[in-house]
């Protein structure tokens, strides 16, 4: 029996199997709207078989954006829009789950195809981004405004109220970013995080401001619900984070009431080096899954069905998440459980295709 067509469960939600969309950037809203894009695009994976269909990094605020093409969660016209989509989602027997994210100093950015993902200025329609400490991601980037205390507080705010506005728009899963350089991986890191205030320098003190968002979003996200947080497990640079880090963050993040830990990579600085290679970043799940007892999603570069079921079969996570592929075939797990014998139901509509 395929591991990977299994059903796996965190707190009240079980999931058809253990195959989930990772959150993908479309740089298509307008004022962080969702849109119809968004329901082809998402709904269609939901349709494919995916047991979570994980929507986009959604800005908790307008500045917590990439991009101004980017969703958002922050206001009751983005909650209502997304609500066709998450009961079209679960409507079609799959998880629908949304990443709560604010882009910190990679944040006023153009969309990647438009004159190649370029710092925005105000006057083009960017702004002023955020950030631990007044450094840029590179020498082409604005110099963000270090955060004060009271920058601090009202993102922790924006965090809670937006999950309170995912639940309200059918979400079931909320997954906090904390990966790929953005904010809550800034304040992690000794590269981007320069403060001299009781969140930087050691490493009980740079967690100390990522624990509390997390913290915040677990006291009014419902017990009974799942909560995921996306981590990179290095920084893929000398004197950055690295696994060892991660696996003291991912204890207490266990302990702040996180049920998963997406364990992607790097993304802070530009000079990172990354081993590129099909299930590269596979050993931070691994090892943070073996040394924390709590459940982890592998990810990069895992593109084939026996690939994902050798991962989960042989207790390295207990999901895989994709992005790329997914982009390829929105149907990849139908498609994959043929080629391991496994059984899936297809959508009626669909059944003809199947043989």
């Amino acid at each position: 029996m395929s591991k990977l067509f299994s059903r796996f469960t965190l707190r009240d939600v079980t999931f058809r199997n253990r195959i989930f969309v990772s959150p993908m950037c479309q740089y298509s809203c307008v004022d962080g709207v969702p849109n119809a894009w968004h329901m082809v695009h998402l709904g269609s994976r939901a349709v494919g078989g995916a047991a979570l269909v994980m929507v986009e990094a959604s800005g908790v605020s307008p500045e917590g954006r990439i991009s101004p093409y980017d969703m958002g969660v922050w206001s009751e016209a983005q909650r209502d829009a997304f609500k066709p989509i998450t009961q079209f989602i679960t409507e079609q027997g799959a998880v629908p789950g949304i990443q709560l994210a604010h882009a910190g100093r990679k944040a006023s950015t153009d969309a990647p195809w438009k004159n190649q993902g370029s710092p925005l200025v105000p006057a083009a329609g960017g702004w002023e981004p955020l950030a631990p400490s007044a450094v840029p991601f590179t020498p082409a980037h604005p110099v963000p405004r270090a955060m004060t205390r009271a920058d601090m507080d009202l993102v922790v705010r924006q965090f809670s109220d937006a999950a309170q506005r995912a639940l309200s728009a059918g979400f079931e899963v909320v997954e906090i970013h904390m990966a790929h350089g953005y904010l809550l991986h800034e304040f992690l890191s000794p590269l981007s995080n320069r403060r001299s205030d009781e969140f930087s320098g050691s490493l009980e003190n740079r967690l100390r401001f990522p624990v509390a968002v997390t913290q915040a979003v677990r006291a009014v996200w419902p017990a009974r619900l799942p909560l995921f947080v996306r981590i990179s497990g290095s920084d893929w640079a000398p004197g950055g984070w690295d696994l060892e880090q991660s696996v003291e963050l991912a204890r207490r993040l266990k302990d702040a009431g996180v049920d998963l830990i997406d364990c992607s990579g790097g993304g802070l600085v530009p000079q990172q080096q990354i081993p590129v290679g099909p299930g590269y970043q596979v050993p931070f799940a691994a090892a943070i899954r073996e040394r924390v007892g709590i459940a982890t999603g592998a990810v990069g570069l895992i593109t084939e069905a026996h690939q994902a079921e050798q991962i989960v079969a042989t207790g390295q996570a207990d999901v895989i998440a994709m992005a790329r592929e997914f982009l390829r075939d929105p149907y990849w797990p139908l498609h994959a459980a043929k080629r391991l014998g496994a059984e899936i139901e297809w959508p009626p509509q669909y059944l003809r295709a199947k043989t």
